[in-house]
């Protein structure tokens, strides 16, 4: 079965990751202030898997509708997810020293311009959403309140905040239930790749019903995957994963592993995939969309 989602991924991939590498440097041919627009590309240019831009055109092909017309709001996704990495890896935040096998930004342009390149990304989403010209003006309204909706304080970012909370609460000693942990993680994480799947169906001119159906199966997709990041935490290797591993355990984070064990969490995982299969099944063409979400429950980084 492996074998099977693997091959789909990565006929996917092969497909879709040149179309929004075509696309992605596009905003930043000029402008006036280099060392910024430098930084900003060098982040970009770090690679990664693209998985939430790739979820996003997916999610306007599982409707039958053709992947090219969800790009901008899959380009605006990868912005802000970049920009997240960038401030993720400073040292108020996570301190990270290398991000997919590079230095991190702040270690190769300085804290401040690490800091301008997260806000220079994540205004230009925003920037691109509106100047979509296939989008109708109330689509790009819909897609731009779905974004800011889980990309600030009532998502990634109230998410961020909660987890640094967690660890001072684990500091000091105080109570940190599995309530709290899905919570973090279902704003920190799973709030985008929920607004990947809802921002394809916005592109594409889908019904309510529809969104709230890609939006629930995004819900449960980013739960998963935030379960299976504590656990390649916890098991993998630097080697493998191109970055530094077992920090969470280093800095008293709360994870899925630590809280209810190795198997609880595989247990957690793949009642998370299961849940986001249940609600894309029924998708007019959902094929590609049930192929990520078990290969992403299944990767190895």
């Amino acid at each position: 079965m492996t074998s099977q989602f693997e091959s789909v991924v990565k006929a996917d991939i092969e497909r879709l990751v040149p179309l929004i590498e075509s696309a992605l440097m596009l905003p930043f041919s000029g402008g006036d202030a280099p060392k910024v627009r430098e930084s900003m590309c060098y982040s970009l240019r770090a690679g990664g898997k693209r998985v939430r831009p790739i979820l996003c055109l997916l999610s306007a092909e599982s409707l039958g509708k053709p992947t090219v017309a969800a790009l901008s709001c899959g380009i605006a996704l990868e912005y802000v997810h970049t920009y997240s990495l960038i401030h993720d890896d400073l040292p108020a935040m996570d301190n990270d020293d290398t991000r997919r096998g590079k230095p991190t930004n702040h270690k190769v342009f300085g804290e401040g311009q690490a800091i301008l390149a997260g806000d220079g990304l994540l205004t230009e989403a925003f920037g691109i959403l509106a100047r979509d010209n296939d989008m109708v003006p109330e689509q790009k309204v819909e897609a731009i309140k779905v974004l800011s909706e889980a990309a600030g304080w009532r998502g990634m970012v109230g998410g961020q905040s909660l987890d640094l909370e967690g660890e001072s609460l684990v500091q000091d000693g105080e109570p940190y239930d599995y309530a709290h942990l899905q919570l973090i993680h279902r704003l920190k994480t799973g709030a985008l790749l929920q607004a990947s799947l809802e921002m394809g169906a916005i592109a594409v001119g889908a019904d309510e019903a529809i969104r709230g159906s890609l939006r629930e199966a995004g819900a449960a997709l980013g739960l998963a995957f935030q379960i299976k990041d504590d656990i390649l935490d916890a098991t993998s290797t630097s080697e493998v994963m191109g970055k530094q591993v077992g920090k969470d355990e280093q800095r008293g984070k709360i994870t899925y592993p630590k809280l209810l064990g190795l198997g609880g969490a595989q247990s957690a995982l793949l009642a998370a995939t299961e849940r986001a299969v249940s609600l894309l099944e029924h998708l007019p063409n959902p094929c590609s969309l049930i192929a990520w979400a078990n290969f992403l429950a299944e990767r190895t980084k």
